[in-house]
């Protein structure tokens, strides 16, 4: 046997295969044949009639068998420009009027693998983002504690004027790198949804006022007021209470940052269905260009005044993730100068 030909086996499965794939030809054939045999007049033409029949079916066969090809090579063309992601728009595939079906569920999938092959780009860009922004962050406490040891070991130890406000530093700045890290690892188990939630009822105010009632005296030490606005009466919502004191937290850390006058006030609304609960504040406010923003981790409001501000820049995206995990949504209204206010939605 020469190389490269095929097998009895093989050569028999494609007749088999082509058969079945024109059966509903052949069959028709035969019908008609017989039929042409039976009934044709006079009995003397049954003979032309049958070969005058099987030429035009011949005809057709090899028609149909070159407009497969075309179709197939159609097909072909356009599976390889989507698999090698030429630019293509979905209108530009195109398939003869008999396969308008076929075309439809293509252009349904290009469309699909398009927003995919996106998403996967816009993800790479905020990944690369998210590296730089990592890399900026953490370099900024470890080059302030570098310096300030550097200047410590190059004398500035044996001087008690200085020695220990350097290491108050250093400790500050080490404080920082922590908070950083912590942060850094709770966004990535909330990202990877490996963040461990425990869901119950509990009273929303007794919350409020046995967790969050010392800033009060840290308002105080600012010039600020701080306050909360309940209902008469408290009632239960739904959630995990460690995870919803993170967010209390995080929100009521962020309108200290921005409040340099007025009051903070956490306000609790008892409505039909579910509880609102928001940190409201008198602050610098936000504008609205940057309103859909202030949720992005590192993303600073007051960016002039970003080094002086305490905090890691992943607050509020924390904040985010945990009350998406609660099946709600945190809301910013804001304004510049006016101040501004988050809140969220907690079944009952």
């Amino acid at each position: 046997m020469a190389t490269g030909s095929k097998s009895f086996p093989e050569q028999f499965s494609r007749l088999r295969d082509s058969i079945l794939y024109i059966k509903e030809y052949i069959l028709f054939y035969f019908i008609t044949s017989v039929l042409i045999y039976l009934f044709a007049r006079p009995e003397d033409y049954t003979f032309v009639y049958l070969l005058f029949f099987t030429s035009l079916f011949i005809v057709f066969l090899l028609l149909f068998n070159r407009r497969k090809k075309t179709d197939i090579a159609e097909l072909i063309s356009i599976i390889r420009s989507i698999r090698q992601n030429d630019p293509l728009s979905h209108e530009s595939i195109t398939l003869n009027s008999g396969l308008k079906e076929l075309e439809s569920e293509i252009q349904l999938a290009y469309r699909q693998v398009q927003r995919d092959i996106n998403s996967l780009r816009r993800l790479e860009r905020v990944r690369t983002e998210f590296l730089s922004n990592v890399s900026h962050e953490l370099k900024t406490p470890l080059f302030a504690i570098q310096g300030f040891l550097e200047t410590l070991l190059s004398g500035a130890i044996n001087d008690p004027k200085v020695n220990i406000h350097f290491l108050e530093k250093a400790m500050f700045h080490s404080n920082n790198l922590a908070s950083l890290l912590n942060d850094l690892v709770e966004i990535s188990l909330i990202e990877a949804g490996e963040m461990k939630m425990s869901f119950r009822y509990f009273a929303v105010c007794d919350f409020l006022k046995t967790n969050f009632s010392d800033y009060a005296d840290e308002a105080a030490r600012k010039g600020l007021g701080f306050r909360f606005i309940l209902p008469e009466k408290d009632f239960d919502v739904y959630g995990d209470k460690n995870r919803l004191k993170q967010v209390m937290h995080n929100l009521i850390q962020n309108a200290f940052k921005y409040t340099e006058s007025g009051e903070i006030i956490v306000e609790v609304l008892n409505e039909q269905k579910r509880g609102r609960i928001s940190v409201r504040d008198t602050g610098i406010g936000i504008s609205e260009e940057e309103l859909p923003r202030v949720f992005e981790r590192f993303y600073r409001v007051d960016k002039a005044r970003s080094k002086e501000i305490e905090g890691t820049g992943l607050g509020l995206a924390i904040v985010k993730h945990i009350i998406e995990a609660h099946g709600s949504e945190i809301q910013v209204k804001s304004s510049p100068g006016t101040g501004s206010e988050f809140f969220f939605l907690l079944k009952k």
